[in-house]
């Protein structure tokens, strides 16, 4: 995870805007289950009325409201209201004020509401108990409940409003107004403030058992009821306030929708970024590499870490910001909405997080192990597709075709098992989730009902915390689908950083010397050198020197350590004992790029890039130009196959080279080495594609118009070093011999069996140095030797023979 984030830092202000980004898109998440909560409960249920107190009231209501008020509610209440005319007139508009007012007045509005909507059945029992302390009243307590209520009203001199509406059941009930007869009573003293106080007290104890949203639904009921009976169009305030509510729901979504665009966007362009930095880094760091670090990691490996394990990095960075951030925000918030709600299911929620834990714990335990091999898998199947489809030919002309079918699909399905494992794994991951939170939203739903129907919850809150329960599920749900990704991403960050903190075995001094003469003198002294983790050497006491216009060859058995040698100029290894100097410098002081300029290579295995045959000659230098490329071509003999050529020097030349011969492969390699005039070139056995004829005339041209260089040349064949003017024999990691053809035949008996293993004596001219005359009479000498020897052997035979015959005669004579 750290190496993760440690590639995300060049672009923290980005990162700084997703997070700004992602609290404005979850403020909006947030926001939205309160707004649905509020449409269900105010604009459905309460009509879109949104406080207690009434918007506008007759004067008698306006009076008889005070019933219930202690006296400093009455002097808010006057405060509250002026009139208009005919009509109190509600005079406060803050929202704020408004919530204050609507706590202050809660209880006297509810008992209010309350006394103007008693059933008959429960009016006419307040009546027995009223007329039951009157002696004159008694004797009619029993014929109360065959009585209507005008009539009961006309019997106590009273008038009581009645009305009839459907209860909760559809079935018509009558309802009684018996405030009037209260404030009557008040009024005339036959009830005093203190039994109203102490009849508030009362009905407040039982208000405890009360949820607070059945009170202030009572409470919305009764400003409904005043609005209605003052002309008060309801039905206009319930549609405005529901477009209020949807358009600011709207306005909100679209907020959200902007958020989610520019973090995506962003996320995006870090995920990409990053992605670009590292393969940068991983080519700068490869490009540095020499030949130890190349060993070390093969093509296929460092193929699949610039690729494979990028997009892995890219991909999880770009999710990771998108989620990872956003799910504790909205966690965090869920909670803090959740805890606001007052529902008190909390623990319903907890329970869902540690469910959730538990099962994403148990699948990444499965899977886990199965991640970190994935790669390892990945890397084998890019190495076994990288060596079939490089050497199909060979597979081909072999008839492996069947065997390395066999051989990858092994590779393929190794992979593909432990991919199925753990996509099996996952997919038990989705429908899991659902299961749980189905679960979570049942279990709320049952809880809610039992609240709602006590008066302590609303359906709108219910939705509300439903909501808000699945966005902190959600919030968990990705973080732990994170959990399963960032592990993967880390093996691949921690396999990219394997290759960027391997430090090249081959680099640049501190403080690079510069070479004030390039003259292209190139000495060997006493040089040593072994590879990495080798325990001998296999160049052991080089020493030789190589000067401008002059050709050293080299040649020996195979394995003898000749292309080591030449890798040792231009740095692909670093000697371990001795030196080599450019012009005097230890090559090690100088700067491998100014080493490298000065160093015309060319490998044994010609190397094309992809584009034309001129841009392949200028590979090694850019400037050059057309002149200086054409002569090349002509001195490496590659002009006889480019002039055939429809588009000559801009003919297409395919990845690798693969439209073109081996040998016009190799001619192209020669020439792009040359055309780049290079003080020091370097021919490891880059020679031997070439027939004889075109061989003789390419060193012919390169003696003749290449004069100003200092020329080493691996060679296999005699042939092609006849003519040079050094020649260096080594065997087994040393030099055995050293000099020119002539001298070599007298001196080197490893040059000369070599030698005369390629070419008879008459072309090696061995009758002209008395060396034929020599070796045949070691053969003579030899062949005499072994005829005594087999003369001895059988007269020692004959010796034996005739003692044995003697020794039997004896023996018969006795």
């Amino acid at each position: 995870m750290t190496k993760i984030f440690k590639n995300m830092a060049p672009y923290w202000y980005m990162i700084v805007a997703i997070v700004l980004l992602l609290i404005v898109q979850a403020f909006g998440d947030l926001s939205l289950p309160q707004y649905t909560s509020d449409i269900i409960d105010v604009g459905i249920q309460n009509k879109g009325v949104e406080h207690i107190l009434p918007v506008k009231m007759t004067e008698d209501e306006y009076e008889i409201s005070q019933l219930y008020m202690t006296s400093k509610e009455k002097k808010v209440w006057k405060d509250t209201y002026e009139k208009k005319g005919e009509y109190y007139i509600c005079k406060v508009e803050d929202e704020e004020k408004l919530d204050q007012l609507d706590d202050t007045f809660l209880t006297a509005i509810f008992l209010n509401h309350n006394m103007s909507n008693v059933k008959e059945s429960q009016f006419k029992k307040m009546i027995k108990n009223s007329i039951a302390s009157n002696p004159a009243m008694a004797p009619m307590k029993d014929k109360i409940d065959d009585m209507s209520v005008d009539e009961i009203g006309k019997m106590l001199n009273m008038e009581f409003k009645s009305f009839q509406e459907e209860d909760d059941n559809g079935k018509k009930v009558t309802y009684v107004d018996v405030r009037p007869m209260l404030y009557q009573m008040k009024q005339t003293g036959m009830m005093s403030a203190k039994d109203i106080q102490k009849s508030r007290e009362e009905i407040e104890k039982k208000m405890n058992d009360i949820g607070e949203s059945t009170l202030f639904s009572t409470g919305v009921a009764y400003a409904t009821k005043c609005d209605k009976a003052t002309g008060v169009d309801i039905d206009k305030i319930q549609t405005d306030y529901l477009w209020k509510e949807g358009g600011r729901m709207l306005g909100i979504a679209f907020m959200i929708l902007v958020a989610a665009i520019g973090v995506g966007f962003l996320a995006s362009k870090v995920g990409a970024s990053v992605g670009r930095d590292l393969r940068g880094k991983i080519y700068k760091k490869v490009m540095g590499f020499s030949n130890a670090e190349m060993n070390r990691f093969s093509t296929a490996s460092l193929i699949t870490r610039s690729t494979n394990d990028i997009q892995q990095i890219q991909m999880v960075t770009a999710v990771m910001l998108r989620l990872l951030l956003y799910a504790p925000i909205i966690g965090i918030g869920g909670i803090i909405k959740v805890y606001q709600t007052g529902a008190g299911m909390e623990w319903i929620i907890a329970l869902a997080v540690v469910v959730i834990l538990g099962f994403v714990m148990l699948l990444v335990s499965m899977a886990m192990p199965k991640f970190k091999i994935m790669q390892t898998l990945v890397d084998g199947l890019n190495l076994v597709s990288r060596e079939i489809l490089t050497g199909l030919s060979v597979i081909r002309a072999f008839g492996r075709e069947k065997t390395e079918e066999e051989r990858f699909d092994e590779a393929n399905k190794k992979l593909t098992g432990t991919q199925l494992f753990t996509n099996r794994i996952m997919t038990f991951m989705m429908p899991g989730m659902m299961f749980i939170m189905y679960s979570v939203t049942i279990l709320i739903t049952w809880v809610s009902a039992q609240k709602i129907d006590a008066g302590t919850l609303q359906v709108g809150a219910m939705t509300a915390f439903i909501t808000y329960a699945m966005q902190i599920v959600m919030a968990f749900l990705m973080m732990t689908a994170m959990s399963i990704m960032v592990p993967r991403a880390g093996v691949a960050a921690d396999r990219i950083d394997e290759v960027l903190k391997t430090e090249a075995s081959v680099q640049d001094v501190k403080k690079p010397e510069t070479l004030k003469e390039q003259k292209g003198v190139l000495e060997f002294s006493h040089v040593d050198f072994k590879y990495p983790g080798a325990e001998h050497n296999v160049l052991s006491d080089i020493d030789f020197k190589v000067e401008p216009g002059k050709t050293t060859a080299i040649i020996g058995s195979t394995g003898c350590g000749k292309s080591t040698l030449v890798n040792l100029i231009p740095r692909f290894y670093d000697v371990t004992g001795g030196q080599i100097t450019l012009d005097g410098k230890d090559i090690r002081r100088i700067s491998m790029e100014e080493l490298r300029e000065e160093i015309g290579f060319v490998p044994q295995k010609g190397v094309l890039f992809s584009g034309t045959i001129a841009s392949n000659l200028r590979f090694g230098k850019a400037d050059a130009t057309d002149e200086d490329i054409k002569e090349a071509a002509e001195i490496a003999q590659a002009t006889e196959f480019i002039e055939t050529k429809k588009e000559k020097y801009n003919s297409p030349i395919a990845q690798g080279g693969s439209n073109v011969s081996g040998g016009q492969k190799q001619r192209l390699a020669i020439a792009r080495a040359i055309a780049k005039k290079a003080k020091v070139l370097v021919f490891d056995d880059s020679f031997s594609a070439l027939d004889m004829k075109t061989d003789a005339a390419l060193r012919k041209e390169l003696n003749e118009k290449v004069q100003d260089a200092s020329i080493v040349i691996v060679a296999q064949r005699v042939s092609t070093i006849l003519h040079a003017d050094q020649i260096l024999v080594l065997d087994d990691g040393k030099i055995v011999g050293k000099g020119t053809h002539e001298e070599l035949l007298k001196n080197c008996e490893v040059y000369l069996q070599i030698a005369k293993s390629q070419l008879s004596e008459k072309e090696l001219g061995l009758e002209k140095l008395g060396l034929a005359k020599e070796k045949a009479e070691k053969e003579i000498n030899k062949k005499e030797i072994l005829s005594t020897k087999i003369d001895e052997k059988e007269n020692n035979k004959l010796k034996k023979k005739s003692d044995d015959r003697k020794l039997k005669h004896k023996k018969g004579g006795k």
